[in-house]
């Protein structure tokens, strides 16, 4: 039971492998239909279909606020309207065809710290080649990139709460049969 457990733990962690590190350092692009700014604050407000891309970063929400420090990191908060969802995608660091996407209702993400947090209906998903390899959905999803340390919880508050929402950990196999069935 210990094993299984380690095992689907560093799962876990590897579900929100590095992103593309190369994305931190390129131009940010936002397409949106409203811009509102405050360029004492450093505060934007962009609304209507906003999408962000960044390298091979693409973040797509209703609504997003992005704020800038003076030393130039970025912190964005995307949020949807009823019903809908925020997304993003980006691709991960080791090979040719392999990424990460995600969905919430909110996401925020603190370039500074590398910290990223998808609030309610979260879910983050692994890719290669196109097949979903590893699956995490919650209530809360949080990940330190510097740490490489994933939480989640099972409330949107991203606390644990007695009789809160349950998450789903679906783990594809890393290995194959050889030389016959298993």
């Amino acid at each position: 039971m210990k094993k299984l457990f380690a095992a689907a733990f560093l799962s876990l962690l590897s579900l929100t492998a590095v992103a593309e590190r190369a994305d931190s350092l390129k131009q940010a692009v936002v397409e949106y239909d409203t811009l509102d700014v405050d360029e004492v604050s450093g505060t934007r407000i962009l609304t209507g279909n906003v999408i962000l891309t960044r390298g091979t970063l693409v973040l797509k929400a209703d609504r997003a606020l992005l704020k800038e420090s003076p030393e130039g990191y970025m912190s964005v908060t995307l949020t949807a309207n009823a019903g809908r969802l925020t997304t993003f995608r980006q691709k991960r660091d080791g090979g040719p065809d392999l990424w990460i996407e995600g969905q919430a209702e909110r996401i925020e993400y603190d370039e500074r710290s590398e910290l990223v947090r998808l609030y309610s209906n979260a879910l983050v998903k692994e890719l290669e080649n196109s097949r979903m390899t590893n699956q995490i959905t919650g209530p809360f999803i949080s990940y330190d990139n510097r740490k490489e340390i994933a939480a989640v919880r099972n409330d949107a508050s991203g606390q644990s709460k007695v009789g809160g929402g349950r998450g789903t950990l679906i783990l594809s196999p890393k290995r194959t049969a050889t030389g016959g069935a298993q």
